[in-house]
């Protein structure tokens, strides 16, 4: 795969990489088994989007391992008090890629260019497929507002492929029962993107993804299969995991894994929650400049001026209060 470029000012900055990856479990996870290997543990690191406090895990860098993903965000968990006044990303464009959204708890406000205004909420799912530009803002949602309580998801974008950079945006909200569920007797996975156990999505994508949503017991010992050919990746959310070569994973961790084998091993020493999420990569240059996603340098200075002469629309209509 083509190494990522940067353009000079971009605002997309990654993690780092992970010492305690290294610490080894005390389980026996059956180290003699087939499966994926490591490639590097990165810690997430705590930022600030708008007033909103989230923790970066990756934003563009380690491509090779996590395309079509480019960029992962958790936001919260943080407290929300009722009448406080809303956590807010202002409006702001995108182009080339799907930042996606997805709900542990609390409640969201979505508005854009494209006429969409409506509140998402625990586990709801919103694709916003930007292609040759839209203009969004986010902030914490009328429930939240109204009742107060746990503001806690992420947002994860989607690279889109060179050939669908530049159709035209559009906006999807789905709910959990296009979701898929598989509960195993000492797991349960929602199957918010792909399929896994012979459960599968509703939810259509534009190239292979998967995304899986994993609670595990204590003491409980996983082997999930993957396309061997795919990224895969996992980011542990809470509890404490064990992975390939006995290596501990704390919470706000990503295990970047090498392709090659298909099954990934894990090991939960007490309950644990985690993402893993993956798919075909795309094997294209990736340029990236703030939220432009592309494939040239040329292409981001046109989004640049596609933005400035309000092709993609109206911050202070989106804005609007």
């Amino acid at each position: 795969m083509k190494r990522r470029e940067f353009i000079k000012g971009s605002a997309i900055i990654g993690a780092t990489v992970a010492t305690p990856g290294i610490i080894k479990g005390a389980s026996g996870m059956f180290e003699s088994e087939k499966g994926r290997k490591i490639y590097t543990v990165l810690n997430a690191n705590k930022t600030m989007v708008g007033t909103l406090p989230v923790l970066r895990a990756f934003a563009g860098d380690n491509n090779d391992y996590v395309s079509p993903y480019v960029f992962f965000d958790e936001f919260g968990p943080v407290h929300v008090n009722p009448k406080d006044k809303p956590l807010r990303v202002d409006a702001h464009p995108h182009a080339g890629i799907i930042p996606t959204t997805y709900f542990l708890n609390g409640s969201g406000h979505h508005r854009d260019s494209l006429n969409y205004d409506f509140q998402i909420g625990k586990g709801d799912f919103m694709m916003f497929t930007s292609g040759r530009g839209a203009i969004h803002m986010e902030e914490t949602g009328k429930k939240l507002f109204d009742n107060g309580g746990l503001y806690h998801g992420f947002q994860i974008w989607l690279n889109m492929p060179s050939r669908y950079k530049w159709i035209d945006p559009a906006t999807d909200v789905h709910r959990e029962d296009k979701m898929a569920e598989y509960k195993g007797k000492d797991f349960s996975v929602k199957i918010v993107l792909g399929d896994l156990f012979g459960a599968k999505s509703k939810i259509d994508t534009l190239f292979p993804v998967f995304y899986y949503h994993i609670k595990m017991d204590a003491n409980c010992k996983l082997s999930i299969p993957t396309n061997p050919q795919h990224n895969a990746f996992v980011y542990l959310i809470n509890g404490k995991l064990e992975a390939e070569g006995r290596k501990v994973i704390t919470p706000n961790q990503v295990i970047l894994y090498e392709r090659g084998e298909s099954d990934i091993h894990l090991y939960s020493e007490s309950s644990s929650e985690l993402l893993l999420l993956g798919g075909q990569p795309h094997n294209e240059a990736v340029y990236a400049y703030g939220p432009f996603v592309m494939n040239s340098e040329e292409e981001i200075m046109k989004c640049y001026r596609d933005y400035q002469s309000g092709k993609m629309g109206d911050p202070s209509a989106v804005n609007r209060q």
